[in-house]
């Protein structure tokens, strides 16, 4: 799929996301240290999220290359692949896990924001889901922050109205606790995640 000159649009399944380890690795260390998870993290942690995502058949790395370097990576797994912190919300309401398939993480450089790229990532996402015809959600979730934000960058985008317009509703009523290490500093704190879902006909 061509986005515009020299960049494009791969998808990778199951075993086959680790053939750009190294590189969405790396990509996935370098932006979460950015605004809104200002997330201090290594490229062996995220080695590790991408092969536990990777040993699922039904995973999807959905990859932005400019020439042959990767700029851009956007993973979804089934909600039953996931860690039990995220599945927290959904057994405390008795919400069946298997149906739901889980958006997880999206980023891409700076300097390819606001092309649309974004589009790209859910189309392809979620035509592969639609392929499995057995999930009845997609859901994904964000790190919780205040209205006024201090930490929020004056360039910031925030998504809310445009996950809104790819049919997502926000539950504020469902969240989790994810920990990390806050950039620049050494201490584990727990982070509130809120979940957003779009029921699939």
């Amino acid at each position: 799929m061509s986005l515009m000159t020299d960049i494009h649009v791969r998808s990778f399944t199951g075993t086959h996301i680790k053939t750009y380890l190294h590189s969405i690795a790396k990509l996935l260390e370098e932006v979460f240290r950015e605004y809104p998870y200002l997330k201090e993290t290594n490229i062996e942690q995220q080695i590790k999220y991408i092969k536990d995502a990777a040993a699922h058949k039904e995973s999807i790395a959905v990859l932005i290359f400019d020439n042959t370097t990767i700029v851009g990576a956007s993973i979804g797994l089934p909600l039953s692949a996931e860690s039990l912190e995220i599945h927290r919300p959904f057994l405390d309401r008795n919400l069946t896990i298997q149906n739901y398939y889980f958006f997880s993480a999206s980023v891409l450089l700076k300097s390819y924001r606001g092309r649309g790229i974004g589009h790209h990532f859910f189309d392809v996402r979620e035509t592969h889901v639609l392929h499995y015809k057995k999930y009845s959600h997609i859901c994904f979730c964000s790190p919780l922050r205040p209205e006024e934000d201090p930490e929020r960058p004056e360039d910031y985008l925030r998504l809310d109205d445009f996950w809104r317009k790819r049919g997502y509703k926000h539950h504020p009523e469902m969240q989790c606790q994810l920990a990390w290490t806050p950039v620049n500093t050494q201490d584990l704190e727990d982070k509130t995640m809120t979940f957003w879902m779009k029921q699939l006909s």
